[in-house]
């Protein structure tokens, strides 16, 4: 075969694997979300429980003990903001009721005179495209019946059985999460020497693939250091802030903008928003929302564009135009947690790259 047509081939074939993996990820999102999320979070603890296992405490004991300490803290501090978040849910009504009366208050004003012009503005291209419609239409014909579409009406039941059904996907997934997370906690180092084993029998194979793993598993570590200590940052400073501002729940917000911060983009626009929202119907005034929205946005703006890259570039030296190209990839192929999964998997495929000579150009392309 000539070399061109070998080379299309070539291309042609690689290009239809990518799809083929792609499509399997997507398709199997159900097995591979948790299995990422139970090797992420592996990742984090292992270091407290080899820690213990070092001073002959079993590891099966050591990881049962901390997952278990782990979801009691999270549902003790659920438990003590319930209230908070009950008193802020059954402010909805009123919250609902004010933000209606501000804006019929609103509507009742005088038009200013940029209002006058935009209503002008619109009659003319309503004009405009009522003459173009009867231009271009037909005259209809007769005896032809005239249909309209209703929309269906809003069902709550079927909003609630959605609810209620993706609360149900949501708890089974952290169970199969939790004791993924555990069974990988007990294993140790068992699939890594299995890994060193099956890669070859010589011994720079072995030698690339304990480099790899090492590499893998630090980088790992310090990005999760990093995230935990930039998220209890963001919670903490934003709930000071909002309790100075005299926000009401504002420890609520807080808990909310830290477990939020590590879903890059969503997290501080969901925050910044709805802060900004329950903060004009609490004051009723637009400088009070535009100023809560403004400081949540600055916190998040100085964690996440100025502290955490110059960290996190260090940990994984990685550009930023690769982690926003990634993190978009990860968030089309597995939404949410594909963005928050989205950075340790270009971490691990970073760390590979560098060692493989056919996959050192990526590693390249992803590098600082």
């Amino acid at each position: 075969m000539p070399l061109d047509r070998q080379g299309v081939l070539v291309a042609l074939m690689t290009l239809l694997a990518v799809l083929a993996v792609l499509a399997v990820l997507r398709w199997a999102s159900g097995f591979f979300i948790p299995l990422m999320l139970g090797l992420v979070f592996s990742y984090a603890l292992s270091p407290v429980v080899d820690w213990f296992h070092k001073r002959r405490v079993p590891r099966a004991a050591s990881a049962a003990v901390l997952i278990l300490a782990i979801l009691g803290s999270m549902g003790g501090a659920v438990y003590s903001l319930s209230d908070d978040a009950s008193a802020l849910v059954d402010s909805l009504p009123d919250a609902a009721r004010k933000l209606s009366r501000t804006i019929t208050r609103q509507a009742r004003t005088p038009d200013t005179p940029l209002d006058t012009v935009q209503k002008a503005a619109d009659e003319l291209q309503k004009a405009a495209d009522q003459a173009g419609a009867a231009a271009n239409q037909p005259p209809p014909a007769r005896g032809v019946s005239r249909v309209i579409v209703e929309k269906p009406r809003f069902d709550l039941r079927e909003y609630l059985w959605s609810g209620t059904m993706g609360l149900v996907s949501g708890v089974a997934q952290l169970v199969l999460v939790t004791f993924l997370t555990y069974f990988m906690l007990v294993s140790g180092d068992t699939f890594r020497r299995k890994l060193v084993k099956i890669t070859g029998p010589g011994l720079a194979e072995k030698k690339l693939t304990v480099q790899a793993l090492d590499e893998i598993n630090a980088q790992m570590q310090r990005y999760l250091l990093v995230q935990l200590v930039a998220s209890v940052g963001v919670g903490v400073a934003t709930g000071v802030a909002f309790a100075l501002l005299g926000l009401k729940h504002a420890a609520v917000w807080g808990v909310a903008a830290g477990v939020l911060n590590p879903v890059p983009y969503i997290g501080s626009v969901a925050v910044t928003g709805g802060a900004a929202l329950v903060a004009f119907v609490q004051f009723g005034d637009m400088e009070m929302a535009l100023l809560v929205g403004g400081l949540s946005l600055l916190i998040n703006t100085v964690e996440g564009y100025l502290l955490v890259p110059r960290v996190t570039s260090k940990a994984s030296r990685m550009n930023a135009v690769a982690v926003f190209i990634g993190v978009l990839a990860r968030g089309w192929l597995w939404g949410v947690w594909g963005m928050l999964l989205g950075i340790p998997i270009l971490m691990a495929i970073k760390a590979v790259c560098d060692r493989v000579d056919h996959l050192k150009p990526i590693g390249e392309l992803l590098g600082t």
